[in-house]
């Protein structure tokens, strides 16, 4: 079993964000059951309108049918990072993980818990999703060859208990596709990752934008594959590529038999 995580640089446009991806997942290995895990920001990396314009309605729309088509041409279980997808009646939108099996079918789906609402000391200097997105209200887990995926989204990363959630539910595989800022990234991206992965006992496959963006935001990349001992087993520091590590199911089982901390754990 691989785990592989695709780092972009994408731009506003979704053709030309297509024709990355694309070309990545030509790279791919010949290896099966692959899971591939694209980072936030995918399909459209811009502002406000341009998420607003580009939504989609779960179930349908260019983007999932290409996704579809992706996960299917090339047998693997493609999880899309997230995208915008529309909120039947509401003037906001979700920003939403969608995951597809190797038939092209639609396993699940989850919309961004926390949003990222905050300042920080780069060339963008202002952040506030909650002007754009509706925050999603549900912990979702995805069934899949792998184990049970746990599927979290970017700045969902700061907040623990929602990791410890999806871990108490079952939770084999912890994905965080990102778009993290070159500024909170550079102090807080690895250690945070390496904690979720360390405390819960699980894989966590991180996908992250990693470069300059038309829009002139700064992502810090470092996109990995994490084991559940808290070891880096693939990373890519900047630009586009992909990360790719194997998946030992009996590393944790082992670990969980040896040092139970779920079952250890007394404040809930």
């Amino acid at each position: 079993m691989w785990l592989a995580a695709i780092q972009l640089v994408s731009g506003r446009n979704w053709q030309d964000n297509r024709e990355q991806i694309a070309a990545e997942l030509a790279l791919l290995p010949r290896e099966r059951p692959l899971l591939v895990l694209l980072p936030e920001n995918f399909a459209l990396f811009g502002e406000r309108q341009g998420y607003l314009d580009g939504a989609e309605t779960i179930g349908e729309g260019p983007i999932q049918q290409q996704l579809a088509e992706w996960a299917r041409d090339y047998g693997i279980w493609l999880v899309a990072g997230a995208m915008p997808t529309t909120i039947a009646g509401a003037d906001h939108i979700h920003t939403s993980t969608l995951v597809f099996d190797p038939s092209g079918e639609r396993k699940g789906h989850y919309h961004k818990i926390h949003l990222f609402d905050v300042d920080v000391a780069d060339n963008h200097g202002r952040y506030r999703e909650s002007e754009t997105f509706s925050p999603g209200e549900e912990p979702v887990l995805v069934d899949s060859p792998f184990g049970p995926l746990g599927l979290s989204i970017c700045y969902d990363l700061r907040f623990p208990e929602l990791y410890r959630r999806l871990a108490r539910a079952g939770a084999r595989v912890l994905l965080v596709p990102a778009a993290f800022t070159a500024v909170t990234g550079e102090a807080h991206w690895e250690p945070l990752l390496r904690a979720r992965a360390i405390e819960n006992q699980c894989y966590l496959v991180a996908a992250n934008q990693g470069g300059t963006h038309e829009t002139g935001r700064q992502t810090w990349g470092h996109s990995m594959v994490i084991d559940p001992w808290g070891r880096v087993l693939a990373s890519l520091d900047s630009g586009r590529g992909t990360v790719l590590a194997p998946l030992d199911p009996g590393l944790m089982d082992e670990l969980q038999r040896t040092m139970p901390v779920l079952s250890h754990a007394r404040l809930l």
